[in-house]
């Protein structure tokens, strides 16, 4: 059976795939769609800021409708930027500039004003609207970068008269509140709609896995009692790309069994591996700050047997210089994001235990 395969369309358990039947968000997009709506006929579309934890949806809401609009014919041209991976303004409006020239603009001797330039005169000799998406925009906060594209972008106008730019910033980060990190000469520009993605609930996480299932999979490959085996684990790790890259791998292992039906073992051996990608994403999203911090806690936890808040604090303040308020903002963020869990220790009153719910080496290999 070397030759055989479980899998009706591989791409479905990719975790960029845009799936036809994207259910749970339709409130959301329906909001978004309705601030883009003015880009259509060339007015300029109305801002707006996404917020959720990593994994419900955003990106792929996001991605779908700028998919959308590029299969119409319309004035508006979407860009979505990865900020992960361009955080500069250089690098952010090559990417717009790509999507209206077709292609990347010279990097030698170009500046990030000249490069404006050939967008603005671009947009105007085309007669179009542009609306970039800014994701991960939480990356641009370091030295100023997310003031200063927007500065650029939203006030357009005002040095290239006939330009309409509206933008779609997407925070994973739910600790930031842009209110006080928007300057005051971008918020007076700014004024955008919050639209906020909720985690999913455990019959939405199954309803969706199942989706991919069906799709993805021929007949009998994954019974109903180990879809809902998957979907416990999605919930624990509360990031529903760990269910799809369960569903891929648990598949695979199938596979090199030769066997025609996916079983617990290999949901088990899956599982293994699937869950650190909730790590991975989520310490991507974290600042230099609180990397520093769990990188802290984790050294620190591959040799104490009870971390309390207090020991921790003294070992933080000694190597970060950061007070006791930041340190347990930051702690407790690590906790909704399911880093670590926080928990009351008997008999010592208010005290509280640091349990890490990765392996402090797997951490650090991340990190």
């Amino acid at each position: 059976m070397w030759d055989e395969t479980l899998f009706r369309d591989p791409d479905v358990f990719e975790i960029d795939y845009i799936p036809d039947q994207f259910n749970y968000r339709e409130n959301q997009m329906r909001e978004l769609s309705f601030l883009l709506k003015p880009g259509l006929k060339g007015g300029r579309p109305l801002n707006a800021i996404i917020k959720g934890t990593p994994g419900t949806g955003k990106t792929t809401s996001v991605r779908k409708i700028f998919s959308d609009l590029d299969d119409i014919d319309s004035m508006m041209v979407p860009v979505q930027v990865n900020c992960q991976i361009e955080n500069t303004r250089f690098s952010i409006l090559s990417e717009i500039y790509k999507k209206l020239a077709g292609h990347s603009p010279s990097a030698a001797g170009n500046s990030f004003k000249r490069v404006f330039e050939s967008i603005a005169q671009a947009m105007i000799e085309q007669n179009r609207v542009v609306v970039v998406a800014l994701d991960d925009a939480n990356y641009l906060l370091v030295e100023n970068e997310l003031n200063k594209i927007l500065y650029i972008l939203l006030r357009s106008h005002e040095a290239y008269p006939g330009t309409r730019v509206g933008v779609v910033v997407i925070i994973s980060d739910m600790e930031v509140d842009l209110s006080r990190e928007i300057d005051t000469r971008v918020r007076s520009v700014f004024s955008p709609t919050e639209i906020y993605f909720p985690p999913y609930a455990e019959a939405e996480v199954y309803n969706i896995l199942r989706e991919r299932v069906l799709q993805g999979f021929y007949p009998g490959v994954l019974s109903d009692e180990m879809l809902k085996l998957i979907a416990a684990h999605t919930m624990s790790s509360g990031d529903l790309r760990v269910g799809i890259d369960m569903l891929k791998r648990a598949a695979l292992n199938a596979e090199m069994g030769a066997e025609r039906e996916i079983s617990r073992e290999h949901i088990r051996a899956a599982y293994k591996i699937s869950k650190y990608v909730h790590l991975q994403f989520s310490l991507r999203s974290l600042s230099k700050e609180e990397k520093d911090v769990i990188k802290l806690i984790a050294v620190a936890s591959a040799s104490d047997e009870q971390l309390t808040t207090g020991d921790m604090f003294e070992k933080v303040k000694g190597e970060l210089k950061i007070g006791y308020t930041t340190f347990y903002e930051i702690i407790q963020k690590l906790d909704a994001l399911r880093l670590l869990n926080l928990q009351y220790k008997e008999g010592r009153g208010r005290t509280r235990l640091i349990n890490l719910r990765y392996d402090p080496d797997k951490i650090l290999l991340y990190l």
